[in-house]
């Protein structure tokens, strides 16, 4: 397919997050942009903000009319449902409908592909990427599945040689992706529901990491069983992080590569796995030839993706984080750093479990990880593109927290608990729609 003859470009599942970035990306090279998506969001806001069409309605009256020609691309999220109107009725007429992750494989072909792979991990790591990359002044486009609070956007740049990408294993998207550099932060069970067992999912990441025709350029966290360039902190790694210190809760650290020693570099994310994402970024970095001293100026300046240990309140006496940590790893990340930056303090953790499928699939280990925290809010299971499964509930996860401060409460109950609550962190969690709540956690706690 050439993208040069595409002249509208239509979304259905415009507002997730990978899918905005593509719009955005879209909108800027000069096409016709419009979607569909099921719910507005803040997103879908500043898209319309932008200058595109969307509406909210699975209705194909409500497609633009001059996006019934020949040179319109349809393009898809895998969690829109099989029985969509406006999606079957492309299908029907022959448009070129494509998955996201297609659309992405056909942009990156032509480019210099820097590909960042991982159950966890993906986001932060190609956040600083990018960031390394732009801020250098490569002619770089890096599309992000978070919002960089550096740019306020899930899009870098705007360069047509070198683009950056998340490699995303759900549905075996990153098969279609042509990386010239890659790396794999983690390969940790999940998308269960696709994969069916951990044995397809790690041959899924094998088969990504022999995309990577020189295993010179395949970055991997020590340990992992493929190879690569191993990257990692206090350990035998090729890239090595070590006397790593806290300075006024910055990471201050020096890193030995193959060829240099790199003294002193600063990094503000908390979270020993935010350390080893930094790393890898700087590694990839180097590897394509960015100079030292710009990766260090860049990794000084980044200042995180939204929704990822984002910090929304942060006084001496109160603080209030925001994290997507959807897995039980990802929560495990989340309370170290907590810990970590607040020893001693009493830490509250609202969490809303995402997917069904998921919750069944990791429940106890959900549990042990929720456990930690010194008091725990349960909301319900947020279903996204699933339907409820019998006996799979949020009351059937509490019971198994082994913690007596707990509870299961309902979202209209949640602002009143945080603000009688003594907890002087209090971190909200989960992949659902939770995120949108943030805004007014926020003002009603900063009142308190």
């Amino acid at each position: 397919m050439n993208l040069n003859q595409i002249h509208n470009v239509y979304f259905i599942g415009i507002g997730g997050i990978g899918m905005s970035a593509l719009a955005r990306y879209f909108k800027f090279i000069g096409k016709n942009v419009s979607g569909y998506d099921k719910t507005p969001s803040t997103l879908t806001s500043e898209l319309i903000e932008s200058g595109i069409a969307i509406h909210f309605e699975d209705n194909i009256d409500l497609i633009p009319k001059d996006y019934f020609v020949e040179n319109t691309l349809v393009i898809i999220t895998p969690a829109v449902p099989k029985n969509h109107s406006e999606w079957n009725y492309f299908l029907e007429r022959e448009y070129q409908v494509k998955k996201r992750a297609e659309v992405l494989g056909i942009i990156t072909k032509d480019t210099f592909c820097l590909a960042v792979a991982g159950t966890h991990g993906k986001t932060t790591t190609s956040s600083i990427l990018g960031h390394i990359l732009y801020e250098s002044g490569a002619d770089v486009t890096a599309f992000i599945g978070g919002i960089v609070e550096n740019y306020n956007s899930n899009l870098i740049g705007s360069g047509k040689t070198v683009t950056v990408v998340e490699a995303d294993e759900f549905d075996r998207s990153f098969l279609h992706l042509h990386p010239n550099i890659a790396c794999v932060t983690s390969m940790d069970a999940d998308h269960l529901d696709i994969y069916g067992d951990d044995a397809s999912i790690k041959a899924s990441f094998k088969e990504f990491a022999d995309k990577v025709e020189d295993k010179n350029n395949l970055f991997v966290i020590n340990g992992l069983p493929l190879e690569g360039i191993t990257v990692g902190a206090n350990d035998d790694s090729q890239f090595v992080a070590h006397n790593i210190r806290i300075e006024n809760g910055w990471y201050v650290f020096d890193v030995k590569t193959p060829t240099e020693n790199i003294k002193d570099l600063k990094f503000g994310l908390p979270g020993k796995h935010n350390l080893t994402n930094a790393l890898l970024a700087l590694a990839m970095a180097r590897t394509f030839g960015t100079p030292t001293e710009s990766i260090a100026k860049a990794l000084a300046t980044f200042k995180g993706v939204k929704r990822r240990f984002s910090f929304q309140i942060r006084k001496p006496e109160f603080v209030y984080i925001d994290d997507y940590a959807h897995h039980p790893t990802e929560i495990n990340a989340v309370h170290q750093a907590v810990r970590e930056l607040y020893p001693n303090q009493k830490v509250l953790a609202v969490f809303q479990p995402h997917l069904f499928s998921r919750t069944k699939d990791f429940a106890d280990d959900f549990a042990k990880s929720l456990s930690q925290f010194d008091e725990v809010l349960l909301l319900d299971i947020y279903p996204a593109r699933e339907l409820p499964m019998e006996g799979v509930t949020s009351q059937w996860l509490l019971d198994k927290i082994e913690n007596k401060n707990k509870k299961l409460i309902q979202k209209n109950e949640l602002i009143p608990l945080l603000k009688s609550s003594d907890a002087t962190v209090i971190v909200t969690i989960g992949a659902g729609d939770i995120g949108e709540m943030v805004v007014n956690i926020k003002k009603e706690l900063d009142a308190k």
